[in-house]
């Protein structure tokens, strides 16, 4: 991918590429990848703008992995006595079983204890608010340098669980043993 960009911004008359970094290519001049410009050669690792006005960075999962930080935050009624929410919790193991490379905390000082909520699995962080109001809702928000993603599910009224609750009373009769949540049953 990354020859591919050096190769459209080379073609691309309104552009200069002024840098190329590709720590598996260092040395290596542009030519040799089949990349017809300037001549340059490709550095292994970022060490300076080199008068770059914008970067392209098509990186690796592994090194973006190192990148991503994640925080999981699960908001429910005032009536829930438990905290964080189980769904929480199976989110974040189910995250931390994905990549167990997740960023650190760079928080060194809470002015008010436990703000920065709980730790859970992976080292990702679980903060749990309870608000009349609210029904369930969970938000995951992934970040890294200059984005993030969020992915949120909100129920507004508890109906929304039924077709699923009807759906397991359907089959769990037929599974042994204890089924515990939907996913076995949707075949996940």
């Amino acid at each position: 991918m990354g020859s591919a960009v050096c190769q459209a911004v080379v073609a691309a008359p309104d552009m200069e590429l002024v840098a190329a970094v590709d720590p598996h290519h260092a040395g290596i001049e542009l030519s040799q990848l089949g990349i017809h410009g300037p001549s340059l050669q490709i550095s292994g690792k970022c060490d300076g703008p080199h008068g770059a006005e914008v970067m392209v960075d098509f990186t690796e999962i592994e090194a973006a992995r190192e990148n991503e930080t994640a925080e999981i935050i699960e908001l429910h009624h005032d009536e829930k006595i438990d905290a964080p929410s189980g769904t929480a919790l199976l989110t974040a193991e189910r995250m931390a079983a994905a990549s167990g490379e997740w960023g650190t905390d760079p928080t060194s000082q809470e002015t008010v204890p436990g703000s920065r909520g709980s730790v859970g699995p992976g080292g990702i962080h679980i903060h749990a608010v309870r608000l009349r109001g609210l029904v369930a809702h969970q938000e995951v928000v992934l970040g890294t340098t200059g984005q993030s993603l969020s992915i949120r599910h909100d129920t507004f009224d508890r109906s929304s669980f039924m077709p699923g609750v009807l759906m397991a009373i359907r089959v769990v009769g037929e599974r042994p043993g204890l089924t515990v949540g939907l996913d076995t049953l949707l075949g996940i």
